[in-house]
């Protein structure tokens, strides 16, 4: 494997979404109809990046609610460094620029043989191909003791908005010297590095306002994305503040006990002054619902269309696919819409069919002025998607580096959104 620098891969994905657009389209065909279910970064994506392509592809984008904030950022939010109104975007420029036919509503179901889309407040939407974004939900059964209701008592904080404010007041009302208790979820889940960085940031917002308080997060895994770096800024940061607890310490969590505001493990139950549970994750309520998943309980599909495997003519891109090497991150997503959107278009219109090219671009907070960061693209083979290149943040970077990477990444949240919602 080739390593490449970070720059390196930010032309390399720019220059190749570019040469991806303008197709040809047949003269006097009449336009076809796609309906994109779900309006966060992959849902939002493929709609701007369909309509984009084929002027004659007929786009409409069903999401219900009238603006989406940023999972991506939101530690930042807890950290008191960002505004929640700052990663909170609408879908007025991908209607009034690309012509999408943005609704607000619930889809109830997809009709793969008459070929509809039924809305909870409207007519059922004809459609040629359907796209669907659903992102992840959370699998409650798998953690005793905690349920949907649960979570306005212990946030999980995994969904950005009222979720986050929601933790936010627990830890400005926590009383220094409190303990700040996160359980990490078990693989895959979105955003494998956003534990470890929510951890840094709390940390952060401690060291300034509560500088007694510890965090200490019991995880389900044995080991975690980035391990080295995280480690080592926690060290370098947070001296005696952090305490991270393997699943081969603990023995695994086996409840939590929301009145105690509790987690209990194998070997020892922990008591929180704020808990933070991340569950188990799984593909959304909607792929769970119309014969989307497998045993798995993610979204099979094609490498290289990203089609269902189980139901033709719906294509899944996002968090809740089953996508080889990659992972459920949000560049990820926006990657995958890409490649999907010139799939379809390649398939409703004579233009010439695109290789698909995806990436995986993430920056990670450790402090506010020491940022990492990590770069892949990967490429179908063998009926999956492999990892083909990467650039990866090292430990001994300097100081310099790290406040270029974290300014860096400033531009990136500021460029990559607007690739997405205008």
């Amino acid at each position: 494997m080739k390593s490449r620098t970070r720059r390196e891969f930010g032309c390399l994905t720019g220059a190749m979404v570019l040469a991806g657009l303008g197709p040809r389209l047949a003269a006097g065909e009449a336009k076809a109809k796609v309906v994109v279910v779900g309006g966060g970064i992959g849902g939002a994506t493929a709609a701007k990046y369909l309509a984009a392509s084929a002027r004659t592809i007929e786009v409409t984008l069903v999401e219900p609610k009238p603006r989406y904030t940023t999972c991506f950022f939101s530690n930042l939010y807890l950290a008191g460094l960002c505004s929640l109104e700052s990663l909170t975007h609408g879908y007025e420029t991908l209607a009034q620029r690309y012509g999408i036919n943005v609704i607000h509503d619930s889809v109830t179901a997809v009709d793969p043989v008459g070929k509809t889309v039924g809305l909870k407040n409207g007519p059922k939407l004809p459609y040629d191909r359907v796209v669907v974004a659903p992102g992840i939900a959370f699998n409650y059964e798998a953690l005793a003791g905690y349920d949907e209701a649960a979570t306005q008592i212990i946030p999980h904080a995994w969904n950005a908005g009222p979720q986050t404010q929601l933790l936010r007041r627990q830890l400005e009302n926590m009383e220094d010297g409190g303990v700040f208790v996160l359980v990490a979820p078990p693989n895959p889940f979105r955003c494998p590095p956003a534990p470890y960085e929510r951890a840094s940031l709390v940390a952060y917002y401690f060291k300034q306002h509560k500088p007694h308080s510890r965090i200490l997060i019991l995880d389900a895994k044995d080991s975690f994305n980035a391990q080295d770096l995280f480690l080592d800024a926690w060290e370098r940061h947070y001296r005696g503040m952090i305490e991270w607890l393997p699943a081969q310490f603990t023995g695994g969590i086996k409840a939590i006990d929301v009145k105690e505001r509790s987690v209990k493990t194998a070997s020892e139950t922990f008591k929180a002054a704020v808990a933070n549970i991340i569950p188990p994750q799984m593909a959304g309520q909607f792929a769970q619902q119309n014969g989307l998943v497998d045993q798995s309980g993610w979204c099979p599909i094609d490498p290289i269309t990203f089609e269902s495997k189980l139901q033709p003519g719906i294509h899944v891109v996002g968090d809740a696919s089953s996508a080889g090497d990659m992972p459920k991150s949000a560049f990820v997503a926006n990657s995958q819409a890409k490649a999907c959107a010139f799939a379809i278009t390649a398939a409703l219109t004579t233009s010439e069919r695109q290789p698909p090219h995806l990436f995986n671009t993430c920056y990670t907070f450790l402090s506010p002025d020491d940022a990492v960061s990590n770069a892949v693209s990967f490429k179908p083979a063998a009926g999956t998607i492999k990892i083909i290149d990467n650039f990866v943040s090292q430990v001994q970077e300097s100081v310099e580096t790290r406040h270029r990477t974290a300014r860096e990444a400033q531009s990136w949240y500021a460029a990559f959104t607007r690739d997405t919602f205008g």
